[in-house]
């Protein structure tokens, strides 16, 4: 069987709460070993960290993602860091972390000092980061190059240009590759996958978010990982196994697990 880790999943969200032992064995179904779950907000920390710790194939990420700015206070970064003191080893990452100008009232100037201060976290803490952009791609890559972390991260539901990409690959980041390409329509994003290093991929659902193609207006679910793999092989020139086991083997190596 092919084997997957899914790098990003809301798995402490509906559909999965209250059914993550039935969630858990759909993903294993369909070969899913590992899930990171990636908190968006202080207020998740305590729930994110009690699912990998009750479940073997989870692992967590904590992080205050940028739509949730408006609620953001300085004891959530006090919060954030009590945990990365007692750093189980179930926590992996920081995340979801980045900028977002997308969003009405994006409070730019508070993005900036909430993402810088996190990214200073990682870096003391020697942790990857899982990264947040839209229509954000060269001022996240300026604030990367400015704080040099040792244990870099990637960027999530990358959907930017191929040039914008190998900004992030030369800093030393991977590229996170979800549901955007199994529409046809993405040809800006699917023509960018497709020539970018493999060894700066990886896969991920970002469950119940970004729903793959044929499942519109459905909430996404870590088995379907395996739908992105399938249009990632069909864009790119190597073997499909080939494919599944590098990106694994990237996953492991970015996050430690």
């Amino acid at each position: 069987m092919t084997v997957f880790v899914d790098t990003h999943c809301h798995f402490d969200f509906a559909p999965f709460s209250g059914n993550e032992a039935e969630s858990l064995r759909l993903a294993a179904e369909a070969g899913v070993e590992k899930i990171i779950v990636v908190g968006v907000a202080a207020t998740r920390f305590a729930g994110v960290m009690a699912l990998a710790e009750k479940y073997q194939p989870l692992y967590a990420a904590l992080g205050t993602h940028p739509m949730a700015i408006a609620d953001h206070q300085e004891a959530h970064l006090q919060q954030l860091e009590n945990y990365l003191r007692q750093r189980s080893p179930k926590l992996v990452a920081i995340g979801e972390i980045g900028l977002d100008l997308y969003i009405e009232n994006p409070q730019f100037d508070k993005q900036q000092a909430v993402l810088d201060a996190q990214l200073r976290l990682a870096r003391d803490y020697n942790l990857p980061v899982i990264l947040h952009s839209r229509r954000t791609h060269d001022k996240l890559a300026m604030h990367l190059r400015k704080l040099d972390l040792p244990a870099r991260g990637v960027v999530h539901g990358f959907a930017g240009s191929e040039q914008q990409a190998l900004a992030f690959i030369r800093e030393g980041f991977a590229i996170g590759v979800g549901g955007t390409i199994t529409y046809e329509r993405a040809s800006k994003t699917r023509n960018a996958i497709a020539r970018l290093p493999l060894s700066s991929l990886l896969l991920e659902t970002d469950s119940p978010d970004m729903p793959v193609q044929g499942f519109q207006g459905e909430p996404n679910r870590p088995e379907r990982i395996k739908n992105v793999w399938q249009s990632l092989c069909e864009i790119r020139q190597e073997a499909p196994q080939v494919i599944a086991e590098t990106i694994r083997e990237n996953s492991r190596r970015l996050f430690g697990i």
